[in-house]
C-alpha cells in the first residue's frame, strides 16, 4: 500500500500523522507489524499517516507510543501532537456549502432596529443552554434572506467556530427533508458521508453533540414549517439559529420571532438612490418616493424597480412612476431579469390548500384596506368559524397580515392587486362580481341601518328591531368599517345602486354631527346629491344638498361653497313646495351667512326657518331655535340668546322621553356650550365658565372628546377672564392631551395661543415663550389665513418677540 502524507505549512510542528510514519520507519515496522502490536487497525493507521485523520484518540496514541518503544520527551512529544491534532481535528464549521460567512448586503437599508435585535439575541446566545433561536418572518420579497445573510456577516467575529447555511426550498412543490438538510450540515461540519446515521433522530443528535462546546452561527433559509425545521436547531450553548420563513412558525419551542414589515418611505428611497444612482433621486425626490409608495415600500418590489433604472438609465424616475400607477398592469411591470413579484407572490400561493386560495382570492373584492371575518364571510359565502381558520393560514404564510386591532386584517397593496388577479384567472366575471355586489350591498344597507340608529326618535324599539345590539355597538362598527362602507358607497354609485347610496347618505345626517371631522362627509353627501339626481329625485337631493352644505362649510371651512349649496337646496325646496327643507336650508343659511361675518342677512334667514318650523323639536326645531340664539349673540343681542338657549333647554327636558340618551345628551351639550358664549357676552364670565364645564362633560359622557376639548378652551378663557389663572391652566391643559392629531392641529395652536395668554398673565415667561414657539410652528404648518393671523397676534402680544 502507498504511504502520502498529508504535510502541514512551513514552520508549523510536524502533524501527527507524519511524526507517527517517522516513529514507525525509524523502529523498521510495517503498518501490520505496529497494527498487531498496538491493536490499531491498519485501516486508522493508514488515515492518519495519510493525514485523511487528524490524530488518535488518547488512549490508541498511548497504545501506539508502547508498541513504538517510546520514552521520555520523545513520548511526550507524541502525545503532544496527537493532542494537538485531536484540537485542530474538530470539524470546524465552514460554511454547509463550504463557503465564509456570507458578505453583508451592500445596499440594505432601513433594518438597523433589526440589526441591532439580532445583535442582542447573538449575546445571549453565549449563555442560554440551548442557544438562541430566531425565526425572521414576513411578507414575500419583505428582505428576510438579505437581513438574514447581512446579520450573518456582521456577527462573523461572536461566532469563531464558523458559519453554517442551508436552503430548504420551503415554498418549493418538494422543500428539502429534514434528513437532507441534516446531511448539508453535517458534512459542512466535516463528517465524513460513511459516518453520517440514517436516522434523522441520530442525526440531529450527533449535529448538536457536534456543535457543543463551540460557537457556531446556522442559517436555515426558506424555511417550509416547523417539523421541517425543528431537529435541524443548534441547540447548544454559544449557538444562534436563524431562520428565515413566510410562515410564523409559532409551534417552535423557546424561539423569538422578529416581524419584518415593508421599509418606510424613507428608507424605500434611500434603496432606489442606492441601485439607480443617488443623483437621479435628487434630481427627482417627489417621483423617488411616489415609486417606493408604488411598491407598497416592499424590499423586492423597490429593488426590482431599482435594476430597471439602472439598467435603463435614460429613464426618468417620473417614466417609470407613470408605469406603474396602472394596477392592472403594476405587478407586470415589477420585473427585471429573474427578479419578479409576483414569483414570490406565486411561491407562497401555490402552498395554499385549495380553500384558503378562495378566500384569498375572495378577499379582493373587500373595498377597505382592512377587513374582518364578517366581511369575509360575505365575500366567500362559507361559514364564518371556516373562514377564521382560512384567514389563519393565510396569515401563517404572511398573505394576509394581523392588523392594528384584533380580529382585523389588512393586505399589502400589491398581494392585494395580486389576489384580484387570482380573482380574475381563477373565476368567470359573473362569479366575481356576485362577490363583488353582496359585499357592497352588505355595507351599504348595514351602515345605512346603523346609521338610523342615531336619528333623535331612534329609542329602544328602533335598537331592538335591528342586528346592532346597542347604539355603541352600530357606532363601532360605523367606525370600524368606515373604509369599507366609504368604497363600497362609491362603488355603488359606480355600477348604479343609486337608491342605496341616497339611502346611506341620508341614514347618516345624525351620525355625523358627532364626528364631523373624523369622515370625509363632503364626500358622502356628494355622492348622495349625484346619486339623488341620477335617480331624478328632487325630495333627496334637497335634503341631501343641505347635508353637503353642512359639509362644505362646517367640515371644510369652505363657506361659499356650503353657501351655495344651501342656496340650491331653497330654491329646489320651494320649487316643490317641500316646507321642511325650506325651514333647514334658511337655517344653515343663517349658520354660514354669519361666518361670512353678514350677520344681519344671517339673523333675517333665521327668523324666517323659526317662523316656518313646524317640525318635532328634536327632529330640527330645537336645533333651529339654537341657531337662532348663536345669531342673536353675533349680533349684540345675547340677553335674548340666553333667553332662547333656557328655553330651549327646558323643552328638552319637556320632550325628554321623546328622543334616545344619545341625542338628549349630545343636544344639551352643544346648547350648553352655546349657553356659555351668550353668559360671556353678557360679561358673566363664571356662569360661562359654568356652561361650558357642563357642556364638556357631556361631550366626554357621549364618547366626543374633541368637542369636549374644544368647550375645555372656551372655559379656560371664561376663567382667564374671571382672574382664575390656574383653572384657566388647568383646562387648558387638559384640552392639549386631545388636540394630538393632524386634524386637530388649528384647535392645537389655538388653545397654545390661549395658554400663553394665561401663562403671560402669570408671569411666567420661559413656559410661555416655549408655548408660543409651538403654537407658531403650528400655524407655519397649517399656511391657512386664519393661522397667519393667529401667528401675527402671538408674535404682537407683550414678549411674542423672545
Amino acid at each position: 500500500m502507498s504511504e502520502t502524507l498529508d504535510i502541514g505549512s512551513p514552520g508549523e510542528d510536524p502533524p501527527f500523522g507524519e511524526l507517527l510514519l517517522r516513529h514507525r520507519r525509524s523502529a523498521r515496522l510495517t503498518q501490520a507489524d505496529l497494527a498487531q502490536a498496538s491493536g490499531v487497525s491498519v485501516r486508522a493507521l493508514s488515515d492518519l499517516e495519510r493525514g485523511r485523520a487528524k490524530a488518535a484518540q488518547r488512549r490508541s496514541t498511548e497504545a501506539l507510543a508502547d508498541a513504538l518503544g517510546l520514552t521520555g520527551d520523545t513520548r511526550e512529544d507524541f502525545l503532544s501532537a496527537a493532542r494537538d491534532g485531536r484540537r485542530r481535528g474538530r470539524p470546524r464549521p465552514a460554511g454547509a456549502f463550504a463557503g465564509p460567512p456570507p458578505p453583508a448586503v451592500p445596499d440594505l437599508v432601513g433594518r438597523g432596529a433589526e440589526l441591532d435585535e439580532l445583535r442582542r439575541a447573538a449575546g445571549d446566545a453565549r449563555t442560554t443552554p440551548s442557544g438562541v433561536v430566531v425565526s425572521l418572518v414576513g411578507h414575500p420579497g419583505v428582505g428576510k434572506t438579505a437581513l438574514a445573510r447581512s446579520a450573518a456577516h456582521d456577527l462573523a467575529a461572536d461566532f469563531p467556530d464558523g458559519f453554517l447555511s442551508v436552503d430548504l426550498r420551503g415554498m418549493d412543490d418538494q422543500p428539502v427533508s429534514p434528513r437532507a438538510a441534516l446531511d448539508v450540515l453535517l458534512r459542512g461540519l466535516n463528517v465524513p458521508a460513511a459516518e453520517i446515521p440514517a436516522s434523522v433522530g441520530e442525526q440531529s443528535a450527533l449535529f448538536r453533540s457536534m456543535l457543543a462546546g463551540r460557537r457556531v452561527l446556522v442559517l436555515l433559509d426558506n424555511a417550509a414549517d416547523e417539523a421541517q425545521v425543528r431537529p435541524l436547531l443548534a441547540a447548544a450553548t454559544g449557538c444562534l439559529t436563524l431562520v428565515t420563513c413566510r410562515r410564523a412558525l409559532a409551534g417552535l419551542e423557546s424561539a423569538r420571532w422578529l416581524w419584518l414589515r415593508p421599509l418606510d418611505t424613507a428608507d424605500a428611497s434611500a434603496l432606489v438612490a442606492a441601485i439607480a444612482g443617488a443623483d437621479r433621486v435628487r434630481a427627482e425626490p417627489s417621483s423617488a418616493e411616489e415609486l417606493a409608495q408604488l411598491c407598497g415600500n416592499l424590499p423586492l418590489a423597490v429593488r426590482i424597480a431599482g435594476n430597471r433604472l439602472a439598467t435603463r438609465p435614460h429613464w426618468t424616475i417620473s417614466y417609470l412612476v407613470d408605469q406603474l400607477r396602472d394596477e392592472r398592469t403594476r405587478l407586470a411591470s415589477l420585473s427585471a431579469g429573474d427578479l419578479r413579484v409576483r414569483s414570490a407572490f406565486e411561491m407562497s400561493h401555490r402552498r395554499l390548500s385549495p380553500a384558503a386560495r378562495l378566500v384569498f382570492r375572495r378577499l379582493a373584492v373587500i373595498p377597505g384596506p382592512d377587513f374582518g371575518a364578517e366581511l369575509a364571510t360575505v365575500a366567500t359565502g362559507m361559514a364564518t368559524a371556516d373562514v377564521r381558520a382560512h384567514i389563519a393560514e393565510l396569515v401563517d404564510a404572511n398573505l394576509v397580515q394581523e392588523g392594528g386591532v384584533p380580529g382585523r386584517h389588512t393586505f399589502h397593496d400589491l398581494i392585494r392587486l395580486f389576489a384580484r388577479e387570482r380573482l380574475e384567472a381563477e373565476e368567470n366575471p359573473d362569479e366575481a362580481w356576485e362577490a363583488v355586489s353582496a359585499v357592497v350591498d352588505h355595507l351599504l344597507d348595514t351602515a345605512a341601518g346603523a346609521g338610523r340608529l342615531f336619528f333623535p326618535d331612534a329609542l329602544r324599539a328602533s335598537v331592538e328591531a335591528s342586528r346592532f345590539a346597542s347604539r355603541e355597538q352600530a357606532a363601532q362598527w360605523l367606525d370600524a368599517e368606515a373604509a369599507n362602507w366609504l368604497a363600497a358607497q362609491r362603488i355603488g354609485h359606480g355600477c348604479g345602486k343609486y337608491r342605496q347610496v341616497v339611502d346611506l347618505a341620508r341614514a347618516l345626517h345624525w351620525f355625523s354631527d358627532g364626528r364631523s371631522q373624523q369622515l370625509p362627509w363632503h364626500d358622502v353627501f356628494a355622492l348622495g346629491v349625484a346619486s339623488a339626481r341620477a335617480l331624478d329625485s328632487r325630495a333627496d337631493e334637497a335634503v341631501l344638498l343641505n347635508f353637503l352644505g353642512w359639509a362644505r362649510y362646517y367640515c371644510l371651512g369652505d363657506n361659499e361653497g356650503g353657501r351655495a349649496a344651501h342656496q340650491e337646496a331653497l330654491d329646489i325646496a320651494t320649487e316643490t313646495g317641500d316646507r321642511r327643507e325650506q325651514t333647514w336650508a334658511l337655517a344653515y343659511l343663517g349658520s354660514v351667512l354669519l361666518r361670512l361675518d353678514r350677520p344681519e342677512e344671517a339673523l333675517d334667514h333665521v327668523e324666517r326657518a323659526v317662523g316656518l318650523a313646524d317640525m318635532d323639536f328634536w327632529m330640527g326645531q330645537g336645533s333651529i331655535r339654537n341657531v337662532l340664539g348663536k345669531v342673536l349673540c353675533a349680533v349684540g343681542r345675547p340677553g335674548e340668546a340666553l333667553l332662547v338657549h333656557r328655553e330651549v333647554l327646558a323643552d328638552a327636558e319637556r320632550y325628554r322621553d321623546d328622543a334616545n340618551l344619545f341625542t338628549r345628551r349630545f343636544f344639551r351639550a352643544l346648547t350648553f356650550q352655546l349657553l356659555g358664549r351668550a353668559l360671556t357676552e353678557t360679561g358673566d364670565w363664571p356662569g360661562g365658565a359654568d356652561a361650558f364645564r357642563t357642556a364638556r362633560k357631556l361631550f366626554d359622557e357621549g364618547g366626543f372628546p374633541v368637542p369636549g376639548a374644544e368647550c375645555a378652551v372656551q372655559e379656560g378663557v371664561a376663567w382667564r377672564e374671571a382672574g382664575r389663572l390656574g383653572v384657566a391652566e388647568e383646562c387648558l391643559l387638559s384640552a392639549l392631551d386631545v388636540f394630538t392629531q393632524v386634524i386637530t392641529r388649528w384647535q392645537r395652536a389655538q388653545a397654545l395661543a390661549e395658554l400663553v395668554r394665561v401663562l403671560d398673565a402669570g408671569a411666567r415667561t420661559a413656559v410661555a415663550t416655549a408655548c408660543r414657539r409651538e403654537a407658531l410652528e403650528v400655524c407655519a404648518d397649517l399656511g391657512t389665513d386664519a393661522a397667519a393671523d393667529l401667528a401675527k397676534r402671538l408674535v404682537g402680544e407683550p414678549g411674542g418677540q423672545s
